[in-house]
């Protein structure tokens, strides 16, 4: 074979291995993931349930699927969830720096599993698997033993470093405020402008949402500028007057 030739056609094969466009990456064509005759798979992959979930695409469930048990205990008890949570607090912080503050700036911030861990009641009850019990969770709460969440936690600390002051606003009752406050204190939380707990006289059979809106317009008509809200429900960061930004930690274990 003629040496010339034969330089052309290793160089043209290399040439057609070579990806697209200088990519080093070859993409093909995608396929649908469904089950038979194109239907959706009624089979459960967790990860991607969590995704539904963080972005308020699944809405109104009532329990972690059982299948997703254990994939939700070593999110919660692994490195990730960590990660995660401090990815959304440093940008919190990051967002709270640039801002000019004034003195009656104030930066929202929920208590149950946003301030205060409720996981290890979550740990004791399938991580979500099992139905709600409000009296065993109240039961829990009255113990004021919950842990501070570390990042939330730094967080608190640089806004109150900037100047910037705490509302907490939590669906608690107002008969766990007690307790709750000495919670807090003893994990590391000593200052705030308000603490608002929930009021069964005015908010009975009231959505979480309709409850948390309803506070942040008094704030607001108290002449508080709401700069930022945080929380790990959706309900804490939506409706009227949520804030300039808001910032939504992860938390697949339940839907409020």
């Amino acid at each position: 074979m003629n040496m010339k030739f034969f330089s052309v056609l290793i160089v043209a094969a290399f040439l057609v291995a070579l990806p697209c466009h200088g990519s080093e990456y070859q993409v093909f064509p995608l396929q649908m993931k469904t089950g038979s005759n194109e239907q959706y798979s009624t089979q459960v992959s967790c990860t991607s349930w969590r995704l539904g979930v963080e972005a308020n695409n699944l809405i109104k469930w009532k329990t972690v699927p059982a299948a997703c048990q254990e994939y939700v205990a070593d999110y919660l008890l692994g490195d990730q969830y960590r990660s995660d949570s401090k990815t959304v607090c440093r940008e919190a912080y990051f967002y709270a720096k640039t801002l000019n503050i004034t003195a009656r700036d104030v930066f929202v911030f929920d208590i149950d599993d946003t301030t205060l861990s409720n996981l290890q009641y979550f740990a004791n009850h399938g991580f979500g698997v099992e139905a709600h019990n409000a009296t065993a969770f109240k039961i829990w709460v009255s113990f004021g033993e919950a842990f501070a969440l570390p990042e939330t936690l730094v967080l608190y600390n640089k806004l109150v470093g900037l100047g910037i002051k705490v509302v907490f606003i939590t669906e608690r009752p107002v008969d766990l405020k007690d307790v709750t406050i000495s919670n807090l204190k003893e994990v590391g939380f000593h200052t705030w402008e308000k603490f608002i707990a929930r009021d069964p006289a005015i908010y009975s059979g009231k959505l979480s949402n309709a409850f948390k809106t309803s506070e942040r317009k008094k704030l607001v008509a108290e002449g508080y500028r709401i700069v930022g809200n945080i929380g790990d429900q959706w309900s804490d960061i939506v409706g009227e007057k949520k804030g300039f930004r808001t910032f939504k930690l992860p938390n697949p274990l339940y839907y409020d």
